[in-house]
């Protein structure tokens, strides 16, 4: 678990050293010369040792100390800081990172092969998780990623045929699975998944043109469903019109024929020419 390791500002530090330098020497100047050799070596044991607790953090950016291979803390505060003489500092960065995945080629739930790739957008919240759980936590988190969206495409359709079946299509619901899935995967390296978004989503190349053709069918059929649906609601009401406003009597050949020719109309897939019929209506 991460905490927070001794510091200290670290040009009150400085000031501190130049100080001693000049209390020693003015000590020196006082009692003799034969001391200022003394004085000198003193000084400069001491600046070396305080010296190497000096560290500069940037912004967004954190130091793990370790002192002879323990750790200490971490420090996050940004600025010239003084830290355990003797120790080392590793860098982590806190700053929102994202990566993206390559396309992968998987085969989905119904066994179709598809080309996807996603990209994840994290941080690290636990320095001393992410330098310590795992060797690489930048290479963690790739890995991770990869075999998440692997897991994802195997556990969905590319496309729902059935109703209330989850798809690899349906955006928001597959990004935060996929997020939710990460979040756990991570967890262990210190590192939060802010989100985690499909990027690239594709029938693999050998079956892509006859997974279009299939798409073409399926709409041409939503289509011309509605489209019959539509005419059939304005053949049922243009019936009940003229019977209503006693245009016309017809009778049930009529009533067929007129509907016969009130669909073609309407549900043809191109322009009609009626033909005009200037004699008797039974002729």
């Amino acid at each position: 678990m991460e905490r927070r390791a001794f510091r200290m500002n670290g040009f009150a530090v400085l000031v501190g050293l130049v100080a001693l330098g000049g209390v020693l020497g003015a000590v020196a100047l006082a009692v003799g010369m034969p001391l200022a050799p003394v004085a000198a070596i003193l000084w400069g044991i001491v600046a070396a040792v305080v010296s190497s607790g000096f560290v500069v953090v940037n912004p967004n950016e954190a130091k793990v100390v370790q002192f002879l291979g323990r750790y200490v803390g971490s420090v996050s505060d940004a600025g010239f800081l003084w830290v355990l003489p003797f120790t080392t500092k590793r860098r982590i960065t806190l700053r929102v990172r994202n990566f993206e995945t390559a396309k992968l080629k998987v085969n989905d739930a119904d066994g179709n092969p598809v080309e996807i790739a996603a990209v994840v957008v994290y941080k690290v919240i636990d320095t001393a998780t992410a330098a310590f759980s795992v060797d690489d936590y930048e290479e963690y988190v790739a890995i991770q990623s990869e075999a998440a969206v692997r897991h994802l495409a195997t556990s969905h359709p590319y496309d729902a045929h059935e109703e209330g079946r989850t798809s690899l299509r349906d955006g928001a619901e597959v990004a935060a699975e996929l997020t939710a899935e990460l979040s756990d995967r991570t967890h262990l390296a210190g590192v939060e998944v802010l989100e985690a978004r499909i990027t690239h989503l594709a029938y693999a190349p050998e079956i892509a043109q006859a997974m279009l053709v299939r798409q073409q069918a399926t709409q041409v059929v939503a289509a011309r469903t509605q489209i019959v649906a539509g005419a059939v609601g304005m053949v049922q009401l243009a019936l009940t019109r003229l019977a209503e406003e006693g245009v016309v009597e017809l009778d049930e050949e009529r009533k067929a024929q007129m509907v016969s020719n009130l669909l073609v109309v309407l549900c043809g897939d191109r322009a009609t020419q009626p033909v005009v019929n200037a004699g008797s209506l039974y002729a």
